[in-house]
């Protein structure tokens, strides 16, 4: 970890020996401090999977890590296609990196990984809290985003929960019993009690409990849709109809509110965890949505 941060500061370094640096800022984004300039450079870890002239980036819910998309990867157009699936910090191989942990510096990863990448243009997917991330990505780079992809995604005005729903969601970083029902919950308590077991043990492998606490009240709290409401950004939302909680209701009075290019696919098979429980049926929506904004071959 050390010598990534190390490395970092020199790659900052380089590129600004002898030039004027002036990073440019969303309106209402205070300028970072050198530190959080450097941290938000470091690219995360990653998996590509496709060679395709359509660039993806993919990111993960609160549960979950990059390994979350695996279930899609054998079945994505590779020739269509280049997925890249990151690791959020506080997740996966990216346990160490230190936060803030918000939707925010998830963006500010995701961009300096697709500038690692040489991506210039790029489609962004994102499972809930990493459906608000990716638009935070919007509202960071707007021209850099061909689509946009929610799976039963976060609205940008945040979750809406109750006090008791807050609370009871706050105590899930402390609590695997209350990630097993949140999950349950959220697929309509419809599935094995093996699989809810399953995605409880790969949370706790996945995540740090810090990671989960400290993205919690961010991406469960903040409205970011004065930063995207009115995007001319093609935005698909897939809701789950067994999903109470970020119900395909939920995604009409707010996804589809916030970006006027908008659409909403329900799957009738699918809870919040539509990549595993209907990856197929899935996979065919996110790439029939992509087809028709896919440049040509080198493009």
């Amino acid at each position: 970890m050390e010598g990534q941060q190390i490395g970092a500061v020199r790659a900052v370094t380089e590129r600004s020996r002898g030039d004027t640096v002036e990073p440019v800022l969303p309106h209402g984004h205070l300028l970072p401090t050198l530190q959080e300039y450097v941290m938000s450079t470091v690219v995360p870890p990653h998996a590509l999977h496709g060679s395709g002239p359509h660039k993806v980036l993919a990111l993960h819910g609160w549960f979950s890590d990059r390994s979350s998309y695996l279930p899609l990867f054998p079945y994505v157009d590779t020739e269509r296609f280049a997925w890249a699936a990151m690791d959020q910090r506080g997740y996966g191989e990216a346990r160490e990196l230190p936060g803030p942990y918000t939707t925010e510096r998830i963006a500010r990863d995701a961009l300096a990984l697709a500038d690692h990448l040489g991506w210039s243009t790029f489609s962004v997917i994102g499972h809930s809290m990493g459906g608000k991330a990716a638009q935070h990505v919007v509202a960071l780079a707007p021209d850099r985003v061909r689509a946009l992809v929610g799976i039963s995604p976060v609205p940008a005005s945040g979750a809406g929960l109750s006090d008791a729903t807050w609370d009871f969601f706050a105590s899930a970083a402390d609590d695997p019993a209350v990630r097993r029902a949140i999950i349950s919950t959220t697929t309509g308590d419809r599935l094995p009690g093996p699989w809810l077991d399953h995605m409880v043990r790969l949370s706790l492998a996945n995540s740090t409990r810090d990671a989960l606490a400290g993205y919690f009240p961010d991406w469960a709290g903040t409205d970011l849709s004065p930063l995207v409401r009115g995007s001319a950004v093609p935005a698909l939302a897939v809701a789950g109809a067994h999903d109470p909680a970020l119900s395909p209701d939920v995604m009409r009075a707010t996804w589809l509110q916030h970006f006027p290019r908008a659409t909403l696919t329900v799957l009738p098979d699918a809870g919040h965890y539509a990549i595993d429980e209907a990856p197929l049926a899935l996979l065919a929506h996110i790439e029939n949505f992509l087809a028709p904004l896919t440049p040509a071959m080198g493009g």
